[in-house]
């Protein structure tokens, strides 16, 4: 049989693994599921006839280069500064591997030696990154082949509550990593492009410049600049393009309310707070606050802040609790965003029952025929409960399938790749669409960009 290992079994692997499982069979595949956490994987093997669960520390060289070196192909859903372990085993034993992280500069750096190896490490094929890089692709190619030329190209995506579980002021529910949410924009200026000029975005100011649009059925929504919009402009063929902005879709109103938390500081993740598992939720925002003998923590922060009493934003702020003299940090000398992480993750998690949803929305503009043309392709797909999410669904299907892709070598290239070739997006894009991941199309007026917005 032909030999797949999976390591990493956590929240998002649950539709990579029924994949796979679900075509064993078909396709002759031994599926080993490795976690730090043996029950983990145990649970996501469920006594499966061509699946074992073992126990593996990606940082006990032993037990993970055994396993690489009996495997055919090798998953890795690990937090994305860990893959670099995997891939370099993968480089010395000659075994593809699949990822669905951004490629770092260490990943890069393998690239010439995966090549001599005859071997892929294709990162970047879950969500964003990933079926974003393959539905822009797919249509970016499809203008250019029938001979017209992008000018315009925006891309956004958003990881969210389904409507019908959206029950709290935020409209707003963790359904990836938290961390990454609370470090969002940090570590740079927000850097796009607009009618051929640069334009920069400081982290202080990135969420009160927002953008916003239209998704049908599903109403409006705002987006905030993702740090770098440029990053993908060679790979995908726009180095002549006026615009180009990726970023990231909220509810509206989300940015507005979270621009109170960079400003206070409490996104910060670069010091450590003494006695912090002794404080309370309120100590912890009066931190942030300066001393007043007489005045409350509400109304310094109200004052210091300038939110009107009747403001909405002053809402959102309450019913998380950040002034609650009762309710503990209990983290040992944290950093405020592991805090401020801390807090959110006691009211913004899914419950039992809630379904999450990812959104993504691309804009193309472009010249044809002495004309200018735009394309709006959106995607919205639902997800079904806690362990099938939305988020699970999107960025383990496109792994899955890949994966199988690999090993019955429909994709052959080698080095470190994502996914923006024909021979990649159009198979696996067609096969998403069996399982209810489209995109709709719509040829709109062209717009171009409105900077009103931004």
């Amino acid at each position: 049989m032909r030999k797949i290992l999976i390591i990493g079994s956590g929240k998002s692997t649950a539709y990579l693994q029924k994949y796979l499982l679900d075509k064993s069979d078909a396709e002759n595949l031994f599926i080993t599921i490795g976690d730090i956490d043996l029950k983990s994987a145990q649970k996501a093997v469920q006594n499966h006839k061509n699946a074992k669960a073992i126990a593996l520390n990606v940082f006990d060289n032993q037990s993970r280069t055994q396993a690489i070196k009996h495997a055919d192909i090798v998953v890795s859903m690990l937090p994305a500064h860990y893959h670099i372990e995997v891939a370099k085993d993968c480089v010395t034993y000659a075994k593809p591997m699949v990822t669905a992280s951004y490629v770092s500069p260490e990943m890069q750096a393998l690239h010439h030696a995966a090549v001599e190896q005859n071997i892929i490490l294709l990162n970047e094929i879950g969500v964003d990154p990933g079926i974003d890089h393959m539905s822009a692709m797919q249509v970016l190619d499809r203008i250019r082949d029938t001979g017209g030329k992008v000018i315009l190209f925006e891309s956004f995506t958003g990881g969210l509550v389904a409507p019908e579980n959206d029950n709290n002021l935020w409209n707003y529910k963790f359904t990836w990593n938290p961390r990454n949410v609370v470090l969002a924009g940090q570590g740079g200026a927000a850097k796009f492009l607009q009618e051929g000029t640069y334009k920069y975005i400081p982290y202080n100011r990135l969420f009160r410049r927002t953008e916003f649009l239209e998704i049908d059925n599903f109403g409006r929504f705002e987006v905030y600049a993702n740090r770098d919009s440029l990053k993908y402009q060679e790979a995908y063929g726009l180095q002549n393009v006026k615009t180009l902005y990726r970023g990231t879709m909220r509810r509206v109103g989300f940015s507005r309310a979270w621009n109170i938390f960079v400003t206070l500081g409490m996104t910060d993740d670069s010091y450590t707070i003494d006695n912090s598992e002794y404080m309370s939720y309120r100590d912890f925002t009066n931190l942030f606050l300066p001393y007043s003998p007489t005045d409350s923590v509400e109304l310094k922060l109200r004052h210091q802040l300038k939110i009107d009493q009747d403001d909405i934003v002053w809402d959102k702020l309450v019913e998380l609790d950040i002034f609650s003299a009762t309710k503990k940090v209990g983290l040992k000398n944290a950093t405020p965003a592991q805090i401020l992480q801390n807090i959110l993750t006691q009211s913004w998690s899914l419950a039992e029952n809630d379904k999450d949803m990812i959104v993504m929305y691309h804009k193309f503009g472009y010249e044809k025929n002495s004309k200018n043309h735009q394309i709006d392709a959106t995607m919205v797909v639902l997800g079904e409960d806690q362990t099938y999410t939305a988020m699970a669904k999107t960025v383990g299907l496109p792994v899955a399938m890949a994966t199988l892709a690999i090993l019955n070598k429909k994709i052959t290239a080698t080095g470190v790749q994502i996914p923006i070739s024909k021979n990649i997006y159009t198979p696996i894009l067609s096969e998403l669409a069996t399982f209810g991941i489209v995109f709709n199309e719509k040829e709109v007026p062209y717009l171009g960009y409105n900077p009103l917005n931004i």
